[in-house]
C-alpha cells in the first residue's frame, strides 16, 4: 500500500527535514506485519513528493493472531490487507513518522510551526461510506478532497463501482496535524482495525486528535468508529473531549446503537483478532490484552453487562449515519453501498426510532396510565413517555447503576420541574429477582432486553414479570434472527452480548408457554419493513392479562387487532388465545383458526 505526502514550499526539500527522514535515502522500518520503507519519488526545490510504501506479509499478520480465535478460511490469507491503506498503514504512519507527528524540528521549527501547501494521495483506500464520507470527514478540517469511487472491475463497468476511493488531499495545513489526522482518520474510514482495541486507544485518540476532532461536526462518527463501537470506551473518550472543548457530555456523545447498523461493516472489526499483537505505537511494548481486561474497576458483572448492553445500548436516537443505512427497511440488497452512499429512497428512519414508536403507540392505545420499563438503560423511552402528560406515573429499572446514572444525566434529572420529577422513579433492580417495587402498574415494557438473559434464567425473568408484578399488559420486543440474512455482513449474531436470537417460531413458543403459565393473552406485531420471506427486524409481542381492558387483554371472541398500531412494516398480525399450547411443531398455537406459528405474520 502507498501513501504520498508532497509539497511546494520553497524550498521543498524541506520537507526531508520536517519528516525527519533524508531525501537522498531509502529508508526502511520493520512492523510485525512487514516493512514500511520511505524514499522521495522526487526531491527539487519547487515541489518534493515522499513516499510511505508498506509491504505487508500476509502470513506474518495471520501469524499476529491470538492463537484463541482461530480462522480456518482462506479469507486469512487471501484479503485486501496488503493493497488497501487500513490501519495497518495508520499504525505504520505512527511509528515512521513519530517525531514529525509531534510538530517538533530543530532544523526548521517556523516551519514546522505553521501550515504549508500540502497534497497527499492515497491510491486505494477502503472507505465504508463511500466518496461522501471522505468529504464529510476531511472538508471540516480545511482540505480540498478529490474522492474517486473505484469500479468494481474496469472491464465490467456494469458492475458498479467497489467500496475503495482513490483519495487526493490538497491544502495549506500544518503538517504534523495532517499525520494525525491521516493516523485516526484512515481506521475510520475502514471502519476496522487489525488488532484488538484495548483502553489505551483512548489516549492515542485524544492525544492525536486533541487540537480538531473535539469541533469537528462527525466527532461522534469518528470516535464510535476508532474505538471500535466499545461503548466504555466511547463514552471515556466523550467525556474527555468535551473538556477539551465547550460542548456538555451529553451533548458530544450520540447514542450507542445495538442493531447491526452499528455491529455490521466489521469484518475486520477490533476484537476479532482478540489482541493487538506487536502493533503498538511510540515504542509500546505491545502487551496482549484479553477481552476480560478491558473492564474498569467495580465495573458491573457479566449478568448485569447482559441487561445493561441490551438497555443502555437500545435506548438511543440512531443519531450515526451507520445506523440509518440499515435501520427501518428490510436490510440493503447485497453489494448495495454502504455508509453515506445509499440511495435517497432507500434510506428510511432508524428501526430504533420505529420500535419506540410502536411501543409508544401500543401503550397510548391501551390508556396504560402508569408504565414501569423493566431495563430502561440510557432513559430514551422514559423521557418519550414523561414529554405525554396522560402516563401520569413511569419507572425506569435497570441492573446497571451506570446506566442509570446516565439515564438521570439524560432526563436532567437535576432541572427537571417538580411536577414532572414527581411522575418519574429510577431505582436500581435485577429483573431475574423478585422485587414489590415491580408491582402495580398498568403496563410493563420489555424493549430489546430478553435476548440478553441467559437462557437458563428466563424461566426467573418470566416468574418475577408474569407472575409476581403481573402488570396489566407486557410489552416485549426481540430481534428476528430470520431477518439476518438481510444485513450484508452480519457474522452471528447483532450484538455481541446477545444470549439468543429467535426466530418468529420460537418466539411464539416461548410467549405460548408464558400465557399457559401465567394466563396471559398474546398479540403479535411487525416491526419494520414486513419482509415475505424472512419477516420484519423486529419482533413485538403484546401480552395482556385475561379480563384487562385493551389490547389483547379483551374478550374472549374479539378479534385483538385494535391493540396495535402498524408502524414502519406491514399492519397485520397474529394473535394467541388461552388456553394456549405450543404445537409439536414448536409453534404456537391455539387450536382455532387464530394460528400464530404462520410466516406470514
Amino acid at each position: 500500500m502507498l501513501l504520498t505526502i508532497s509539497t511546494t514550499v520553497r524550498p521543498a526539500t524541506d520537507l526531508g527535514f520536517l519528516l525527519h527522514k533524508h531525501p537522498g535515502r531509502v529508508q526502511e522500518f520493520g512492523q510485525s506485519y512487514g516493512v514500511a520503507r520511505v524514499l522521495y519519488p522526487e526531491a527539487g526545490e519547487e515541489r518534493c513528493t515522499a513516499a510511505l510504501m508498506l509491504d505487508v506479509d500476509p502470513i506474518r499478520l495471520v501469524r499476529s493472531r491470538d492463537r484463541a480465535t482461530p480462522d480456518y478460511t482462506l479469507g486469512q490469507y487471501v484479503n485486501d490487507r496488503p493493497y488497501a491503506a487500513s490501519s495497518l498503514l495508520a499504525v505504520a504512519l505512527a511509528d515512521v513518522f513519530r517525531t514529525a507527528r509531534t510538530g517538533r524540528c530543530a532544523s526548521r521549527p517556523e516551519l514546522a510551526a505553521g501550515p504549508i501547501p500540502l497534497e497527499i494521495t492515497l491510491p486505494v483506500l477502503p472507505c465504508r461510506g463511500g466518496p461522501g464520507l471522505a468529504h464529510r470527514l476531511f472538508e471540516p478540517l480545511g482540505w480540498r478532497v478529490e474522492a474517486t469511487a473505484l469500479p468494481l472491475d474496469e472491464e465490467f463497468p456494469e458492475w458498479g463501482d467497489s467500496r475503495y476511493v482513490r483519495l487526493v488531499l490538497r491544502g495549506e495545513v500544518r503538517l504534523a496535524d495532517a499525520l494525525n489526522q491521516l493516523y485516526v482518520l484512515l481506521p475510520v474510514l475502514d471502519d476496522a482495525k487489525h488488532y484488538w482495541v484495548a483502553p489505551d486507544e483512548v489516549d492515542k485518540l485524544i492525544r492525536a486528535g486533541g487540537s480538531w476532532l473535539a469541533s469537528h461536526p462527525d466527532r461522534g462518527l469518528i470516535t464510535r468508529r476508532y474505538l471500535g463501537r466499545r461503548w466504555a470506551l466511547t463514552r471515556t473518550a466523550f467525556a474527555r473531549l468535551a473538556e477539551i472543548g465547550d460542548d456538555v457530555e451529553e451533548d458530544l456523545e450520540p447514542p450507542v446503537e445495538e442493531d447491526p447498523a452499528a455491529e455490521l461493516a466489521t469484518e475486520d472489526h477490533a476484537g476479532k483478532d482478540g489482541k493487538d499483537g506487536e502493533d503498538r505505537e511510540d515504542g509500546e511494548d505491545g502487551e496482549d490484552r484479553e477481552d476480560g481486561e478491558d473492564r474498569e474497576d467495580g465495573e458491573d458483572t457479566a449478568e448485569e453487562r447482559a441487561v445493561e448492553e441490551g438497555s443502555a445500548a437500545e435506548r438511543s436516537s440512531g443519531e450515526d449515519p451507520a445506523a440509518k443505512e440499515y435501520a427501518g427497511r428490510s436490510g440493503p440488497a447485497r453489494g448495495a453501498s454502504q455508509e453515506g452512499s445509499a440511495p435517497a429512497d432507500a434510506v428510511r428512519r432508524p428501526l430504533n426510532t420505529l420500535r419506540l414508536e410502536a411501543v409508544l403507540a401500543t401503550l397510548e392505545r391501551l390508556d396504560a396510565g402508569t408504565v414501569i420499563d423493566l431495563g430502561c438503560g440510557s432513559g430514551r423511552l422514559v423521557g418519550a413517555l414523561l414529554e405525554r402528560p396522560r402516563f401520569t406515573r413511569v419507572t425506569g429499572v435497570d441492573v446497571s447503576s451506570r446506566a442509570l446514572a446516565f439515564a438521570a444525566r439524560r432526563l436532567k434529572l437535576d432541572r427537571m420541574p417538580e411536577r414532572r420529577r414527581e411522575r418519574l422513579e429510577l431505582f436500581q433492580g435485577a429483573l431475574t429477582y423478585t422485587d414489590a417495587r415491580f408491582a402495580g402498574y398498568d403496563a410493563a415494557v420489555l424493549m430489546e432486553v430478553v435476548e440478553h438473559v441467559d437462557p437458563p434464567r428466563l424461566d426467573a425473568l418470566e416468574r418475577v414479570v408474569f407472575g409476581a408484578a403481573r402488570p396489566g399488559h407486557v410489552i416485549v420486543t426481540t430481534p428476528n434472527v430470520e431477518h439476518n440474512v438481510r444485513y450484508e455482513s452480519l457474522d452471528g449474531m447483532r450484538h455481541p452480548d446477545h444470549r439468543f436470537e429467535w426466530t418468529r417460531a420460537e418466539f411464539r413458543a416461548w410467549a405460548a408457554k408464558v400465557c399457559g403459565e401465567y394466563g396471559y393473552r398474546v398479540d403479535f406485531l411487525p416491526i419494520g419493513d414486513d419482509d415475505p420471506e424472512v419477516g420484519p427486524p423486529t419482533q413485538m409481542a403484546l401480552f395482556g392479562l385475561a379480563g384487562a381492558s385493551g389490547g389483547s387483554g379483551g374478550t374472549e371472541g374479539s378479534a385483538g387487532t385494535d391493540g396495535f398500531v402498524s408502524v414502519g412494516g406491514a399492519a397485520g398480525h397474529t394473535s394467541v388465545r388461552g388456553p394456549v399450547s405450543a404445537d409439536t411443531d414448536g409453534r404456537a398455537g391455539t387450536g382455532d383458526a387464530g394460528d400464530a406459528g404462520g410466516g406470514d405474520d
